[in-house]
């Protein structure tokens, strides 16, 4: 059974690299238009496998049908709450990135505010993907790989400890030759290839669990079952003692939803390479429609898991590897494994690839080297891009014994998620908030999140009001403060977005009709689930 697990593994694994290869190995990779977007040539399949693959890793997997393995259907929202934040980044801001021609979210508030507010956001943004994104990445990586493969089995490797490192180091060393050799459009490619096994691998998943529901008497017979031994599992709507209580989809996961896919340098770097406006808008809308499926595949497991195991003692986050383990035959084991490692190096190279954009063009052309050439540009890229890796890769096995990583990454990414958006949000809508404000903001916004999680007695207002309600209140604080600073001393001059060239802005005109399609089928799931 191992070696059939691991000769499918491999096979997948290497049919994935190969292909990649054939399609970019004649990419221009020396320029930072070729390296960091792709050359602007990326069609709507590209951007919307990208997306959902960059999004799709082992923490959400694993983690998203742990949290239905304990609360049920309600967690959806964050799938679903996701296709409203998409229609937004659709129509609303990717016009508006795009007719500035910009490789980063920070050059965006650069042209909006300052010099200074661009190098405030670069930092931020570094400092959480090194310490927060990256490392949760390859960690939970790691441990679901282990689990799903048996490799302490495989490798007659005993101590868990050395095996977390070592695994931690091959999929980091992988993901670094993807996303540093190989610029946006590897990534790209690869991501489209691996989301499409991703799915398949998703939806045979389910097709096997809700077989073993059934004892082997159909799928449909399955469903019923679930139905009906356990319906509290199967309500939409969360209640107050939940992880995610409905009244928070209109507040924090609202909020978080928004800024993770409409200002998120590591999601939406893909849209900013759309080869046009239409082009991108359509990648867009299209993974819209694939986050409508996600329940399928990133909730129902858990719940299926949940009827099955939970007399069995399984905790919630075992609860994915422990069905994938136990329903799929051995040489599908191996293919979902393979498509497992893609989503993981998928989401690492991704966050890397957007890491090394932010600091070469940020940090190294806009404050160490001026005048530097689009060559030197580019080789700041990939040895500031190997540094990084080695310390991600160092500091992810350190993250053994967190309770509960998604929990953990949800939490902390609302840190600078929240102060980020604000800004972002105030400039594109106003036109004379000064630059002032927007530095106010930034800082003062992540240090009151952060004093609110962890300095006492601040922590007393989450607790008492939900974290989520918490975040939202931060966020109206620092819209209201900027647009009073806008108001007591505004910018001199109105500003006034101007639009490079570099992108045809021409809309697709299926654009608003698709996007209010997208909605009321968010509408209808909710209704069709409430319990």
């Amino acid at each position: 059974m191992h070696m059939l697990t691991l000769a499918s593994f491999l096979f997948f694994t290497g049919l994935v690299a190969f292909v990649t290869w054939r399609i970019t190995h004649r990419d221009d990779h020396s320029s930072t238009s070729g390296y960091f977007l792709a050359g602007r040539s990326l069609t709507f399949p590209l951007i919307a496998g990208s997306l959902l693959m960059t999004n799709l890793s082992t923490e959400q997997m694993v983690g998203l049908n742990g949290a239905a393995f304990a609360d049920g259907l309600s967690v959806m929202a964050w799938e679903v709450v996701a296709v409203i934040a998409l229609v937004a980044l659709a129509l609303f801001f990717l016009p508006r990135f795009l007719k500035s021609g910009i490789a980063t979210l920070p050059q965006l508030l650069e042209i909006r505010f300052d010099k200074d507010t661009q190098l405030i956001t670069n930092i931020i943004f570094l400092i959480a993907y090194a310490v927060i994104l990256l490392p949760i990445i390859l960690y939970s990586g790691a441990i679901g790989l282990q689990g799903m493969l048996d490799l302490q089995g495989l490798t007659g490797i005993e101590s868990s400890t050395t095996l977390l490192w070592l695994t931690v180091w091959i999929v980091g060393i992988i993901g670094a030759v993807y996303a540093l050799f190989g610029g946006l459009r590897t990534v790209a490619v690869s991501d489209t290839l691996n989301g499409i096994g991703l799915l398949i691998g998703g939806f045979v998943i389910v097709y096997f669990g809700l077989q073993a529901v059934s004892g082997g008497t159909g799928i449909m017979e399955g469903w019923s079952i679930l139905k009906e031994s356990d319906p509290e599992k199967l309500n939409s709507i969360g209640g107050s003692e939940q992880q995610v209580p409905f009244f928070t989809l209109f507040t924090g996961v609202f909020l978080i939803n928004l800024f993770y896919w409409s200002t998120n340098q590591q999601i939406i770097q893909r849209t900013f390479a759309a080869k046009n406006l239409a082009e991108g808008q359509k990648g867009v809308l299209l993974t819209g429609l694939f986050k409508l499926l996600g329940p399928l595949y990133l909730v129902l497991p858990g719940i299926i898991a949940y009827h099955l195991y939970a007399d069995q003692g399984v905790r919630a986050d075992e609860a994915y590897g422990h069905l994938v383990f136990n329903v799929l035959p051995p040489y599908l084991t191996g293919f979902f494994a393979a498509v497992m490692v893609g989503a993981i190096l998928s989401s690492f190279n991704s966050a890397l690839n957007s890491t090394t954009t932010i600091f070469s063009l940020g940090i190294y052309k806009g404050v160490l080297n001026k005048d530097a050439t689009e060559q030197q540009v580019v080789k700041s890229g990939k040895v500031f891009g190997w540094i990084m890796a080695v310390i991600t890769m160092i500091i992810a096995p350190l993250l053994a014994g967190q309770d509960s990583l998604f929990g953990y990454l949800q939490k902390m990414n609302a840190i600078y998620f929240i102060p980020i958006l604000a800004v972002v949000l105030v400039g594109l809508l106003t036109k004379r908030v000064p630059p002032m404000a927007a530095k106010i903001a930034l800082v003062g916004g992540c240090l009151l999140i952060a004093a609110g999680y962890f300095v006492p007695p601040f922590t007393l207002l989450p607790e008492i009001m939900h974290e989520f309600h918490f975040v939202a209140l931060v966020f109206a604080l620092l819209v209201a403060v900027m647009l009073i600073i806008g108001k007591l001393r505004p910018r001199e001059t109105d500003w006034v977005q101007e639009h490079t060239g570099d992108v045809d802005l021409t809309p697709w005109k299926g654009a608003v009709p698709a996007g209010i399609v997208l909605v009321v089928l968010v509408i209808v799931m909710y209704i069709s689930f409430a319990g």
